[in-house]
């Protein structure tokens, strides 16, 4: 969420890995910041002019994020491959280590990049080639009272289920306030529904002062059958505390992400797999359909000019004044005719070049997947 400390965070994982020797590869998805604390080696502002965009296409703050990252999400391909290539060893530079970790800084309005299509895309086209996690950053202080904390809560179960990955919740700004309260309020829900009562009691849901507290008795009940459901999904989470100012738990943090990185491999790596097998078979009756298509193409301008051959020597035999063919001629007549050999050699050729990749006839693997929603 906005004022969660994203930026923060990001500066202060990305001293930590320097600092261990393990530099990663930073990418900053927000066209509209002014100023980074860390240097980014892909920045969307190098591609798209945010100011530029809002005034071209007449937009407000969050329609101009959202148009930039559609933009930038035309060139995920190229990203791609950039990412890729620096996973791998370089042959022409032996001493430069592939990249081991890559960091992604989002735009600071959360909705504009989990429910916009580029969002999706550029995170779908990450998972496809990498192991990936989301670390959705909660500001701790703001979040005390159980309905803030639902309100986290429910946004994080909504990205969680959208996006399909792997989540670990940070709980950011531990030096300000003390994040074991909102971890025992995932693990026990009796202490939960003690805050809970203490909340009401507390007219901390804005019932009228000396009413019957109807409206406090809602807001109650609503956030207890909403802690009921959101029961599994705590299951399903890592939670760390963490200071972005003073350093602390970014050990812990780091920890979550190799258990998670295990995880994404065991019950997310199968499923793309099985279907990337599947845009494979795809592919593969694609290249033959097309082949085939090609081959009657050709069987069919072959029946023409035989015909036309025929037509000509008809005409010659019907008309006495017409003109012979020269010896020239001849010859062109004989090469009308496509040898089988010739015919194989065309479809073996024609096969090979079907076979080859290119942008056109390859998309890639995120698209497709994206595709198949």
């Amino acid at each position: 969420m906005t004022g969660s400390g994203k930026t923060t965070f990001m500066q202060r994982i990305n001293a930590y890995l320097h600092e261990k020797k393990q530099p990663p590869y930073v990418m900053n998805l927000d066209p509209a910041i002014t100023h980074s604390p860390f240097q980014a080696n892909i920045d969307i502002r190098d591609s798209v002019n945010y100011k530029k965009v809002m005034e071209e296409y007449k937009l407000g703050p969050n329609g101009g994020i959202m148009t930039s990252l559609n933009l930038f999400a035309t060139k995920v391909d190229q990203v791609m491959g950039i990412l890729e290539k620096r996973a791998k060893p370089n042959p022409d530079n032996p001493a430069q280590k592939p990249i081991d970790k890559i960091l992604v800084d989002t735009p600071g309005q959360i909705e504009v990049f989990v429910w916009s299509a580029s969002g999706t895309i550029l995170l779908e086209s990450l998972a496809s080639s990498f192991p990936t996690v989301i670390a959705y950053v909660i500001d701790t202080p703001r979040t005390s009272s159980t309905s803030t904390f639902m309100s986290n809560m429910l946004y994080a179960c909504s990205i969680l289920y959208k996006m399909k990955l792997p989540m670990i919740l940070v709980f950011n700004k531990a030096d300000a306030k003390d994040p074991s309260f909102a971890k025992e309020w995932m693990t026990d829900y009796e202490a939960f529904q003690a805050a809970l009562a203490e909340d009401e009691n507390s007219n901390a849901f804005g019932g009228v002062e000396g009413g019957d507290g109807a409206g406090s008795g809602y807001m109650g009940g609503l956030i207890n059958s909403m802690s009921l459901m959101l029961e599994e999904f705590y299951s399903h989470l890592s939670v760390v505390g963490v200071s972005s100012l003073l350093g602390t738990g970014i050990d812990e943090f780091f920890e979550a992400v190799a258990e998670k990185t295990e995880e994404f491999k065991k019950d997310y790596q199968p499923e793309l797999d099985r279907r990337r097998e599947e845009r494979e078979k795809n592919k593969e009756k694609q290249r033959e359909k097309q082949l085939a298509k090609m081959m009657t193409d050709m069987n069919m301008g072959d029946s023409s000019m035989s015909k036309a051959v025929a037509d000509l020597k008809a005409g010659d035999e019907d008309e006495k004044d017409a003109p012979t063919l020269s010896s020239d001629e001849d010859e062109d007549e004989d090469d009308i005719d496509i040898d089988e050999d010739d015919r194989e050699g065309l479809q073996a050729r024609y096969s090979a070049a079907m076979q080859s990749d290119s942008v056109e006839t390859d998309a890639s693997f995120a698209k497709y997947i994206y595709s198949q929603r």
